[in-house]
This record gives structure tokens, sequence and C-alpha cells, in this order.
């Protein structure tokens, strides 16, 4: 039996999981990431973790095939070096070789987005297609991008943001500079955005009887979308939204399935099965030849740990 170490680094809280070659967890846990104390302090912590998960499972370090590490930024793949990451206050840290040192383990990095859609692809619901993609609606929108069963990170690693394809010319302005961003219409954030400015212009809106502006959600208008007309116009605008983006990607790439992952696609079917049939109707050349599915992600929270462990895979 082989195992391996994956390590996916957010903003507050390192998760860790050491699992076979089957995907079955001997371990997981977490730990504060510490990153305002400086990278040295974060690699310190995740060696600790290392530690921590060998301990729980009885596992010896020399059974260990490799540790990958999921992290988010601009990373240099190849080279495992993080060249950006600007919440974690890091450029040009040699994270990879740091944490080897650290841990006596061979390491492999990437982007934490391309870990969570080689965690999909390998072991959640994309493990039964050699192609697919990741969608993840949080406060942006991000993902990943998985030919013949390898992350595609385009060059220098530096590709696979498809939260930045303009969907909405002149539109929006974004975070990256640009105006009319994938991002700027389907994230998590840019749903409760357009659910407060349909609140503010429906005060008799049904919304109003358990949100307010403060606690208005991604889920709110889908709450309800039944009964309300307000509410209703925000879900369907919102879903044709992500299904611009999502027929682009399909277009391009013709993946076998496309996965949503991220708060909003707690949805599941409320959102999957419109976004499927908008699909179906406008994907080029129809739907029958290389069908594209929609699905939820199944991961959860474990995708990037799970996908950075399959890097060695």
């Amino acid at each position: 039996m082989k195992y391996y170490l994956g390590i996916d680094i957010g903003g507050m809280t390192v998760k860790g999981a050491l699992i076979d070659q089957t995907a079955a967890i001997k371990s997981e846990g977490s730990i504060a990431t510490a990153c305002e104390q400086g990278g040295e302090a974060m690699c310190n912590n995740i060696a600790r973790l290392v530690i921590s998960l060998l301990e729980k499972s009885a596992i010896s370090k020399q059974e260990i095939e490799g540790m990958g590490v999921g992290c988010p930024g601009v990373i240099d793949s190849l080279n495992g070096i993080v060249v950006f990451a600007g919440n974690l206050g890091l450029k040009n840290f040699p994270l990879a070789k740091i944490i080897s040192e650290k841990t006596g383990l061979k390491v492999k990095l990437t982007n934490d987005a391309n870990a969570a859609a080689l965690g999909e692809a390998k072991f959640g619901a994309g493990k039964k297609y050699s192609d697919s993609i990741l969608v993840t609606l949080g406060t942006g929108v991000g993902g990943g991008i998985v030919i013949n069963g390898k992350l595609f990170e385009g060059g220098n690693s530096a590709g696979t943001e498809i939260g930045h394809m303009v969907i909405a010319e002149d539109g929006k302005p974004c975070t990256c500079g640009r105006r009319g961003c994938f991002e700027s219409y389907a994230s998590a954030t840019a749903l409760m955005e357009q659910t407060r400015e349909a609140m503010r212009n429906n005060p008799q809106s049904a919304m109003w009887k358990t949100y307010n502006l403060q606690t208005a959600s991604g889920k709110t208008a889908f709450d309800y979308s039944d009964c309300d007309k307000a509410a209703k116009s925000v879900a369907d605008n919102y879903i044709k939204y992500l299904a611009c983006g999502i027929i682009n990607l399909a277009n391009i790439f013709r993946p076998q399935v496309i996965m949503l992952g991220g708060g909003v696609s707690e949805q599941g079917e409320n959102l999957t099965a419109p976004i499927q049939k908008i699909l179906n109707a406008q994907i080029m050349g129809g739907n029958n030849y290389a069908p594209v599915k929609v699905v939820k992600a199944t991961l959860g929270n474990r995708a990037g740990a799970f996908g950075a462990a399959a890097l060695f895979m």
C-alpha cells in the first residue's frame, strides 16, 4: 500500500490529509496558517501538522511517497515557488524547498484551485472521466482544468484563471482591473450584491421576511425563488450569467464534465439542472455528439488536500 500527504493552505487554516492509493483517509487535521508571522512560521506550522498526521495514522515518514501542497496565489509549480500570494504575504517564496527541508519529504506545489480540481477529478465527481473542469463559486470564481487525467496549468503554471474571462463587454468592474469578468457576475459575492440590490428595489419582497441587507447571502434568492418575483429574477439572472461562462469553457475545452464547487453549489439541482438545460441548447454543435455534464462537486473542503496528495500519484 502506498501513502500520500496532501496539504491545503488557506488564509486562516491549513488542512491536511494522509491518504492511501485508494483515497482512504488514514488521518486528517488542521492548524493555524500563521501567515501574519511570515512564511517561515507558516512552514513550521505545516511541519507540525505533518508530524501530527503521521503520529495519528501510525505510518512512518519512510512509507510516504510524497507530499503535495495546494497554495493560493500565482504558483511556479515546476520550481515549487509561490511567486505571489497577497493574502499570505508571500512573494518569490521557495515554499516546496523549505517544507521539504523541515519534513524530510519530497514536496510538490500547485495552486489551491488546481489542487481542488485534481482532487475532484481523481476521487470526486470527476473520477469517471478523463477530462474535467472544476468551477468554484465563492468570494471569487476559481477552478482548474484536468485534461487526460493531468492538470493543465498553462505557461509557467499561471493559466486557468477562469474567473477572469469576460462575459459582458464593458460590464461591471472586476478586482483584476478588467470589466465584465465572469467573477463579477457569477461569484457568491456577485450573487449577494445582486440579491441586495433586488431587496433595496423591492421593499415588499418576501426576502425581507427572514433576511436584511446585512444577512442576505448566496442562498437568499434561491430560498424564495418559488414564491417571490424579485427573488426569482435574481436567481434566473444569476443562472444565465453562470451558464454563459460554463458554455464558454465547454466550447473551448469540451470536457466530459464540469463540476460546480463552493458555497453556491449547495443549491444542487436547483443550479445544475437549469444550467444543463441552457448548455444543451447553446453549446457549439449541440450536446449529443460530445456531451458535457454539469454536476455538483462532491469532496467539499477535502478536495484541495486530496488533490495535493494526488500530485504524487
